[in-house]
């Protein structure tokens, strides 16, 4: 996996997935909380902003382990 994301990496990684599956943000391993997506990208200066609407509450502990941040 590159380290910069692009559209396209981000695309093919959610293709096969149920469109109805909510999606949520894994924010920093320090502080492992869980973040909403706000419903609008914003597209500035050549990059694509997926925009934080909001804490959810604790990163589950499987999470931080698929994500190696125990």
């Amino acid at each position: 996996m590159p380290q910069h994301m692009t559209v396209g990496h981000l695309l093919r990684q959610l293709q096969d997935l149920d469109p109805t599956l909510p999606i949520r943000l894994a924010v920093n391993p320090d502080w492992p909380f869980t973040h909403h997506l706000a419903a609008e990208v914003v597209v500035r200066d050549g990059k694509a902003f997926i925009v934080d609407d909001g804490q959810e509450g604790y990163l589950p502990p499987s999470v931080r382990d698929a994500l190696v941040w125990s």
